[in-house]
């Protein structure tokens, strides 16, 4: 049978291995949260100016196909 001393070693030893465990693993997931947080963010940003240039792309070839038909409809002087 082991001493009581050395059985005591041996739960303090869990116990700060179980804690400073649980303080790495809570740093590494919040490292992690946050660098996923600042890639989404950056292509949501992204996909926004692409949307939006889209959309600005789309309203000048209806805006260049207004001009065709009201040149068609005028007639030439």
């Amino acid at each position: 049978m082991a001493p009581p001393g050395s059985r005591r070693w041996a739960y303090v030893r869990i116990m700060a291995d179980t804690i400073l465990g649980g303080g790495l693993g809570f740093y590494v997931m919040h490292h992690i949260e946050t660098s996923y947080k600042t890639k989404m963010e950056e292509r949501l940003w992204r996909y926004e100016v692409h949307l939006l240039a889209k959309e600005k792309e789309a309203q000048q070839l209806q805006d260049e196909g207004c001009r065709e038909d009201q040149a068609q409809l005028l007639p030439d002087s």
